[in-house]
């Protein structure tokens, strides 16, 4: 089984504009590790739901955030296209559902909006021909702003969509721990650099990372191998900039550990995983998630 794939390479980036940055689903699913010629279509499930406030390295209270609740409910489908063993195409597109809860700025009221919308596509050209076995691999790509940044009850750091044309870059290795490939290791960095934007927004420079391990010999039955995962994913993000920005509450830096299950049959595989954050230091106040869920499922063709 070829668990942890590595987002960068073998699976897709999200397309989300959100407080406290969303790529961190970027980075430590091992669903689609590029194994050869093929095609693979893959769905995504992600959920956060941010309701607390923090600031620095603490919590803070709620009455020092207008912000309230950030609940997001992430759909990506995609499909993944390797020529060869080498070079490859990956394209995702994403629709989120948000409710998002903050104060009204009229008359003090605390005040509910939800908005569900396609979010910004994300093309990436794949390279995974480093080695003979596929374990090193980059991509480089563009998101497109195709999500929707205009709903007036939402800040632009809130909305579903960006609004700008980033650039994307990741890279990833897998390495075995022992010879029999039984313990296997991963690394992976993935960087999002907004370049054009508009309407006075430009959000923060991202980086994600992931490292961990996971079991690669548990069978169940003849047929399925199941591989339970740990992984450190840390995070990194700029102040946003510009008119319609808010830089002294924005940008963070986080680590989070993550427990997860890949189960491989056939044709398909399942992986998901529970991410909990560790440390987190907010610049100003921020509502933050006490733990982020992804749920994956992927069939080869």
């Amino acid at each position: 089984m070829a668990a942890f794939a590595l987002v960068s390479v073998a699976f897709p980036s999200h397309a989300f504009a959100c407080a406290c940055g969303c790529g961190v689903f970027d980075v430590g699913t091992s669903s689609l590790l590029c194994s050869g010629k093929g095609t693979t279509a893959f769905f995504e499930y992600d959920f956060m739901n941010q309701n607390h406030n923090w600031s620095g390295d603490s919590s803070a209270p709620s009455a020092d955030n207008d912000d309230k609740q950030i609940r997001s409910q992430f759909y990506t489908a995609g499909l993944q296209y390797m020529f060869s063993r080498q070079w490859g195409v990956m394209v995702d597109v994403p629709y989120t559902r948000r409710y998002f809860k903050t104060t009204d700025e009229d008359t003090g009221d605390i005040v509910g909006f939800t908005h569900e919308a396609w979010g910004d596509v994300r093309i990436q050209a794949l390279y995974a021909g480093f080695s003979s076995d596929m374990s090193t691999g980059v991509s480089l790509g563009i998101k497109v702003p195709t999500g929707g940044y205009k709903d007036t009850d939402f800040d632009r750091d809130t909305a579903i969509g960006s609004g700008s044309t980033d650039l994307l870059l990741g890279v990833y290795h897998v390495g075995k721990i022992v010879k029999d490939n039984t313990w296997v290791w991963f690394g992976q960095v993935q960087w999002d650099k907004p370049l054009a934007i508009q309407g006075g927004y430009r959000p923060g420079a991202e980086l994600d990372g992931a490292i961990g391990f996971y079991y690669n010999d548990l069978y169940l039955g003849k047929d399925a191998k199941l591989a339970p995962i740990l992984q450190l994913i840390g995070s990194s993000r700029t102040k946003d900039g510009g008119a319609a920005a808010d830089p002294p509450n924005t940008g963070y830096d986080r680590l989070m550990i993550s427990p997860g299950l890949e189960l491989d049959f056939d044709s398909f595989k399942l992986y998901g995983d529970v991410e909990f954050p560790i440390y987190q230091h907010m610049n100003g106040d921020q509502l933050v998630a006490p733990a982020l869920f992804k749920f994956i499922v992927s069939y080869s063709l």
